[in-house]
């Protein structure tokens, strides 16, 4: 397993082996004891799949607030996404500051994002799969969003506003600035 520490701290590429033959290809992409050594010991406890039937669905920023935080390790099993974390944990050196990561079928590559962090992806092709896995349970109440081109945080999204396809709620989002004491750094 091949496992990148991105400059977030936290935020890690980890990339399965491939096993290929004529048939296709097999990849464990998961193995709670193989994920403990790099430190990922939280349970999973949800599991959630997507579909964006166009290019340049555009679905975030998300995260969960305590008492119900959840931490995501993500995959693109059908197409191709640019996989964006941002931290928001008051206090981090890295407050507010943005990693990104190609994740597709092809590459078999996964976002390990732990709580304390805002994620959202943009497809980069038409009918794109996206799975992840989840350490607590969703909770509206506790659910947060916040725009996604949001000029402070500066990220280079591979869509233009424009051409981005968002949901109502996501188009609404509050500013980056509505992000107060959120998490706690440690």
């Amino acid at each position: 397993m091949k496992v990148e520490a991105l400059p977030l701290e936290g935020v890690l590429l980890v990339t399965p082996p491939r096993f290929d033959d004529c048939r296709g290809f097999f990849s464990e992409t998961y193995n709670a004891a193989l994920w403990a050594e790099i430190g990922i010991t939280a349970p999973f406890v949800q599991d959630n799949h997507s579909l964006s039937c166009h290019r340049d669905t555009v679905r975030g920023l998300h995260c969960q607030v305590p008492p119900c935080p959840q931490g995501k390790l993500v995959r693109c099993s059908r197409g191709a996404i640019w996989d964006v974390a941002v931290d928001v944990r008051a206090g981090s050196r890295t407050f507010g500051q943005w990693v990104a990561a190609t994740l597709s079928a092809e590459n078999g590559s996964q976002l390990w994002i732990p709580p304390g962090f805002l994620h959202g992806f943009c497809t980069l092709g038409e009918n794109t799969e996206v799975q992840y896995k989840c350490t607590g349970l969703w909770d509206r109440a506790c659910e947060r969003v916040v725009r996604w081109n949001d000029e402070t945080l500066g990220i280079e999204w591979p869509v233009s506003d424009r051409q981005a396809v968002l949901s109502a709620r996501d188009a609404q989002a509050p500013p980056f600035s509505s992000v107060i004491d959120w998490f706690q750094y440690p």
